[in-house]
């Protein structure tokens, strides 16, 4: 592709680079000139416009960003993307339904690493999305590019990017009550919340006391997929009422304690085939915490391990805690 500035008589049919605001009208950056659009800038006293003009091989901007986009989504259905249309060298991807976002860094990596010109922008690994939710931004950033350059970018990007959907519809929420009074909603709106986005509703609502040997049961006759226990006293040892009661129940703790904070309190483990997640107080709240990257997961079929969760330390202080921000500041003395 050749770019530069380029006399009237020459620009016929090349690609205006800068938007132009004519009396007759504004002709836009990217439009390829025709004959009347020549007319009309003379009459405005131009003699020359800068213009992009495509050599032999190469491809304009919009069909480069559908063929990449091609190239990536083989199968729109079995990868749950849609492709966009093209305009100004750009393609979206967007999610086909609810879920978390799979992807392969290198493939995607080496994309991005053959020609500054071609370029694919995603949300980071594990991003929950909506149905419609943005996943990728596919952009050719010049007005064309080699084709020998695209294929070459496109060569085995083809599945690397995929939004995978829930597997689940039920979860049961166990509470544990510290006293004769029962607990406020708080905590299951928040959760029905964080369920329903992800197309799931939790079972009737279960409160019984803290207590290993009623909780062991309530555990083992969940009726949900999923079985989600929020204890009305934090949990603070592996060895703690709610992860022993899984174990008194049959069940196996594969994980107690998470670097990111809010969450670090949460433990996971499995009941038979069903995943069993002990959640941190915080998630009566419905704002983002640790929890959540687990669940997500969990719901979209996802095993998740200790060393996934060992992993999430790294990006993983999500928030100031507003009831808790003095351990954070320098200067701290204090203990807790």
């Amino acid at each position: 592709m050749r770019f530069g500035p380029v006399s009237l008589e020459q620009a016929e049919g090349t690609i205006l680079a800068h938007s132009l605001q004519l009396p007759t009208g504004k002709i836009a950056k990217g439009t390829l000139l025709s004959a009347q659009h020549l007319t009309n800038l003379a009459a405005s006293g131009f003699g020359e416009v800068t213009v992009a003009r495509l050599e032999r091989g190469d491809l304009h901007e919009d069909v480069a960003a559908q063929a990449l986009a091609r190239a990536i989504v083989p199968d729109e259905t079995a990868q749950g993307l849609r492709i966009s249309g093209a305009g100004a060298g750009r393609v979206n991807l967007y999610a086909k339904s609810c879920g978390i976002v799979a992807l392969d860094r290198p493939r995607l990596e080496a994309v991005n690493a053959v020609d500054p010109m071609i370029s694919i922008a995603t949300v980071p690994e594990y991003h929950r999305v909506d149905a419609e939710g943005m996943v990728a931004t596919i952009k050719i950033i010049a007005y064309g590019v080699p084709e020998a350059q695209l294929s070459h970018a496109a060569t085995g990007a083809g599945g690397a990017l995929r939004v995978l959907p829930p597997v689940y519809r039920t979860a049961t929420l166990i509470e544990t009550r510290v006293s004769e009074e029962i607990p406020s909603d708080k905590g299951r709106r928040s959760m029905a919340g964080r369920l329903e986005r992800m197309g799931m509703e939790l079972t009737d609502r279960m409160v019984i006391p803290h207590r290993e040997g009623e909780l062991a049961e309530a555990i083992a006759y969940a009726p949900g997929e999923v079985i989600l226990i929020l204890t009305g006293s934090a949990t603070s040892d592996p060895m703690d009422v709610a992860p022993q009661a899984l174990r008194d129940a049959g069940g196996q703790v594969t994980r107690f304690g998470m670097p990111v904070d809010p969450g670090n309190l949460l433990f996971i483990g499995k009941l038979g085939e069903k995943s069993v997640i002990g959640l941190p107080g915080c998630a009566r709240s419905p704002a983002l915490n640790g929890a959540d990257w687990v669940l997500e997961r969990v719901i979209c079929g996802i095993e998740v391990t200790s060393a996934d969760i060992a992993a999430m330390g790294v990006g993983g202080l999500l928030k100031e805690i507003p009831t808790r921000p003095l351990p954070r500041r320098s200067g701290w003395n204090g203990t807790g």
